[in-house]
Parts: C-alpha cells; structure tokens; sequence
C-alpha cells in the first residue's frame, strides 16, 4: 500500500503538497505558506522503515535538491511543526544525514515570530518570508488554539538540542507558564487562549480537535525526556484527572465515549480525532501507579473499542427511521465501508454513529489504526491486529482507486464517493501505525522512540543515545 501510494504520487505530484488520485495531478493548498512537498517529507521516515531504500533515496534527493524554504506564504504554524519540522527530524533522527537536520533548524528559526506577542503565546498563522504573524480568521476573539500551541513542544526541544540554541525551548517552556498560571475550569482545558491577555475566551474543551494533540504532548514529553520532566506529567495526570471526572461517559448501550464541553453543557459526540485518546490512556497507564495502571488500561480498551464501534457500525444502513446490518438484508453482498465517520454520537438513540451528512467522510485519517498499534504493542490482544486488518481491508476496497488513495465522502453508503485527495498523513501516520502494528515490538520500540502527533518518531533521551539509531 505505501509503494503504491508513493508510487502514485510521485508519478502525477512530485514535488507538490498532495496527489489528487482521480484527476492525477498534484494539490498545493494553502496551509503550508508556499512549502512544497509535505508528502514527501511527511513520507520520508515511513520509506525508511518499510525499508523502501529506492524510494527513500528519491525523497531525500528532492528534500537536497528542491525543498525550497524562501518562500513567502501564510503558513499553519502547527501543520509545519508537525509534517515538515517532526518529519525532517525523524529523517535525521534514523539515518544521521545531516541535510534532514539542517533543513529542519533553518525552518524552526522561521517558525519563531509568531510567538512575538505579549504572552509568548504563539499566533496560529505566520508568514514565512515576512515573519508576520496572526490569529485564524475563525478563531475567536483572536485567539490561540490549545492543540495548536500546545503541540510544538517535542520538535522544539529537540532544535534546541541539535542547534544548542536555547531559544526554541525557551519558548516552548514558556506556553507552560502560561497555562500553569491561568485558572482551569474544573481542571479542565479550553480550546482558545488569548495570545493577547493569556485568559481563555470561551469555555468549549474536547480531546478531539482543537485540544487533542495538547493532551499528548505531556506523557510525551515527560516518556521523551526520559521521565525527568515531572511537571509534565504532573500537568498530564491532572488534565486526565479533570477528563475523566466531567467528560468521559457510559452510552445506554455500554460503550464508553469523551464528550465535549461546552461551559458546562455536555455534546455528546466525539470526532474521529478523539481516537487517538484510547493509545494515548495506554501509553500513561504503562506510568500510571500501581493502584490506577489496571484502572487506565481498562479506560483505554473501552475508548479504543467505541472507536472500533465507530468503523463496524458503517455497517448499518439507515432505511427511513430505522437502521438496519447492512449485510442482514442483502443477500450476503459487502454492500458497506467498514470505515469511521469524521464524528459520531451518543445521542437521539443513535450510538457511535454519525448523525449529520457533515459529519459522514473519512478522509484516510489515522487516530483509530493508531489506538490500535498502543493497544497490541502494551497488551499482545490479538483482537488489535484483527481489527487492524479489517482497516487494510476497506482501505482496499473503498480508498484504493486508479492512481492512488482517496477519502471517501460518505461511509454510510454503498458507492462510496471519492473526495480525490490523498492526503500527506496517510503515508505518514495511517500506513505507518498499520505496519508497526503488524511488526516485531523492537521495530521503533516505544521505550526508545515517541510519535509526535504526525507518527515522526523522536528518540528518548536516553543519555547514550548515538544519533544515527538503528530502526531495531
């Protein structure tokens, strides 16, 4: 699946963002501030793992040759954090070849304007030719948002480490005095945060997006820095504390989901992105005491399963009020995806499914597949590996097209429409997570290596670690 996909892209996108698999040509968007080639660079550690040699020695002649950073755009301040910075320094990371490192160091000194404000709190969007920087127009009040801030601490600590320049962990460790100074509701953590007053501007809390990535970024950053980082944890294990007490739920049915939060109000509804929360348990409970490890595990399968829910319940059709197993009517035909909507709710007697038409797609997104690689890796339950490969299976079927993979419009239905997008993750997270899945635990071993929330692995600061690590 990954040759084929890299394939694809390389033949009708080299050197853009994305390939677009059914038009067969590339896709620049505007998240990345003119930067070209977020596949290849999002894609370089996955090669390098799967031991694609051939194709790993393409990537890396593009990222020599043509990764242009003088551009002059409005970037995602986040987006190249974790694709271009996480995936440059994994590349360094695994194979000690020194143009991965100093690409990343070049690109992290442009990342630093945007935190010119008066909190140090970063703005969403900058420039990167100018260094202007500013909030998204979407973002309320001008605010920051908590997955977005809060998800640059592990690429950040590390370009302080390769460039021995202080600055980037100084403004990393900043963010944390910030959010330890300011009042949390019930523990909890908003998704908006003023760069301005550093106050919250309104109370709406999720672990799916605009908060994920926050959350595990802590027990990361306390397993990266070998479990010395303390105030991490610490800030981990109360934020799980305040989830678990206000937004973790039972459904009528038994399934145990996290709902948002709105000033108090609960939604009960959680986004495909909420499940990487289930490896994310995991990971903590491996660290958790004695009395609360069984607790955490517990809490981990349970989530992990009603996102598993989330992808097997496609196998309902909806058939006026009623919905029905697809294949219970159907003459034995597959006539469903078997893959998760964007979002899926526990309300109006509906259970891990979605709702609205909005909220239907899937667009090759990696957060269940991911639960699943933690879940194996801390339990060897077989069930994780079966799961795993009822994924493999309707990525096949339904995401595989011509020239290339593609996100799917509608999970529900039994033509799935393609969304013609082959999105840069996919290569680097969801094909990534699937084969480790599959593979020996040594291979990127979780004692040696954290994901950053792109799946770039980052090396434990063990005190003997050698740069040029081996994979095994």
């Amino acid at each position: 699946m990954m040759k084929f996909a890299w394939d694809s892209y390389k033949q009708y996108a080299f050197g853009k963002n994305e390939l677009r698999p059914l038009t067969k040509n590339g896709h620049i968007g505007n998240m990345f501030g003119g930067l070209r080639g977020a596949t290849v660079v999002d894609a370089l550690d996955t090669l390098y793992i799967m031991e694609l040699e051939e194709e790993f020695q393409e990537a890396k002649k593009w990222v020599e040759k043509s990764f242009d950073l003088n551009v002059n755009g409005e970037a995602s301040l986040f987006e190249v954090n974790i694709r271009y910075i996480g995936g440059l320094l994994a590349a360094y990371y695994l194979t000690g070849e020194e143009v991965f490192k100093s690409k990343a160091l070049e690109l992290g000194e442009k990342l630093l304007p945007a935190f010119n404000t008066p909190t140090g709190i970063p703005r969403g969007v900058i420039n990167l030719g100018s260094g202007m920087s500013w909030s998204w127009g979407w973002a309320s009040a001008g605010s920051s948002i908590l997955a977005e801030f809060g998800t640059l601490h592990l690429e950040f600590l590390h370009l302080t480490e390769l460039s021995g320049n202080p600055v980037f962990a100084e403004k990393v460790m900043n963010i944390r005095k910030v959010l330890n100074r300011v009042e949390k509701p019930q523990g909890l953590y908003p998704n908006f945060l003023s760069p301005v007053t550093g106050n919250w501007v309104q109370h709406h809390v999720s672990i799916g997006g605009l908060g994920d990535s926050f959350y595990e970024y802590l027990i990361k950053s306390w397993l990266m820095s070998d479990k010395k980082d303390s105030e991490a944890k610490k800030m981990y294990d109360d934020a799980l504390e305040a989830i678990e007490k206000h937004l973790v739920r039972r459904s009528a049915g038994g399934l145990t989901y996290i709902a948002e939060w709105r000033g108090g109000i609960l939604d009960h509804k959680m986004g495909h992105l909420a499940c990487f929360s289930g490896g994310m348990i995991a990971l903590g409970a491996e660290h958790a005491s004695e009395e609360r490890k069984q607790h955490y595990m517990d809490l981990a399968a349970e989530i992990t399963n009603t996102c598993h829910e989330s992808y097997a319940r496609s196998g309902y059709l909806k058939e006026g009020s009623m919905f029905y197993m697809a294949d219970s009517w159907s003459s034995g035909t597959d006539r469903y995806t078997k893959l998760g909507p964007e979002a899926f709710r526990f309300d109006t007697g509906t259970e891990a499914m979605a709702t609205r038409l909005s909220e239907r797609y899937y667009i090759l997104r990696p957060e269940v597949v991911e639960s699943y690689m933690y879940m194996w890796r801390l339990t060897h339950d077989l069930k994780y590996r079966q799961w795993g490969w009822e994924v493999v299976k309707a990525l096949e079927k339904h995401c595989r097209v011509e020239a290339g993979f593609s996100g799917i419009r509608d999970v529900y239905t039994t033509v799935p429409t393609h969304d013609n997008m082959q999105q840069s993750f996919f290569l680097a997270e969801t094909l990534k997570y699937l084969y480790l899945l599959f593979c020996e635990d040594d291979v990127l071993s979780l004692d040696d290596w954290v994901f950053n929330t792109e799946a770039h692995p980052l090396p434990v600061n063990h005190t003997n670690f050698k740069t040029k690590a081996s994979v095994q």
